[in-house]
């Protein structure tokens, strides 16, 4: 994004980025508490209208995005059991709808692993050559972009994160800990408004979405 300020804390709509997220979560009524994963340099969060929510617990976050899981997670496992569900969702995805969220929650119910909201890709997919030129033109039939939330056992992503992290493993999502685990999420398709903000345009992008929500709603 560029700047001081943290994609998450840039304004939205009237609000930061992190309360439409926030506050989508909170609404929904099979979530039952949300951790916050900030740093402690944090000078934002204070002005968040969640910041002294009842059920909105803030907890020390890492270097990396895992990191910052793991530390959640540790928290979480002092109040919940290994069996319960957790679902890990970005803070800079402030579109999620409510019905994608139920859409998770029933797929995954009696899943053995769990698994992630995802879109289908409907963009001709390039991999890039060694000099900046296409090198291969893949197959999209079977790819998928990874959207959160994310959603896993609290005791298997837990060590699933704990070790990738630990044996020193990529992992940019939840779901890449799970797979280098030896198991496969499932795909839950969501809608494809689900976008994380990441450059400035995408602020636009997600206030018209936003504003679409509210009329189809």
């Amino acid at each position: 994004m560029g700047g001081e300020v943290p994609k998450q804390y840039h304004t939205l709509d009237g609000k930061m980025v992190i309360e439409h997220s926030l506050g989508r979560l909170l609404a929904h009524p099979r979530i039952e508490r949300v951790y916050v994963a900030l740093s402690s340099d944090d000078r934002w969060w204070d002005g968040c209208q969640y910041a002294g929510h009842a059920e909105v617990m803030r907890v020390e976050g890492g270097s990396e995005r895992g990191h910052s899981v793991l530390n959640a997670l540790c928290r979480i496992r002092e109040e919940a059991g290994p069996d319960d569900w957790v679902l890990v969702h970005d803070a800079a995805r402030p579109c999620l709808r409510s019905t994608d969220i139920d859409r998770l929650i029933d797929e995954l119910a009696d899943h053995p692993v769990g698994g992630i909201l995802a879109g289908r890709l409907s963009d001709t997919v390039k991999r890039e050559g060694p000099t900046g030129v296409i090198g291969e033109t893949l197959a999209r039939e079977h790819l998928w972009r990874a959207f959160t939330p994310q959603m896993f056992r609290l005791g298997l992503l837990h060590q699933s994160l704990g070790a990738a992290l630990q044996a020193g493993r990529p992992v940019t999502d939840e779901a890449s800990a799970i797979e280098l685990h030896g198991l496969n999420p499932r795909l839950v398709e969501g809608h494809s408004d689900n976008i994380k903000i990441t450059h400035p345009q995408d602020l636009e992008l997600a206030r018209f979405y936003l504003q679409q929500q509210q009329v189809g709603a």
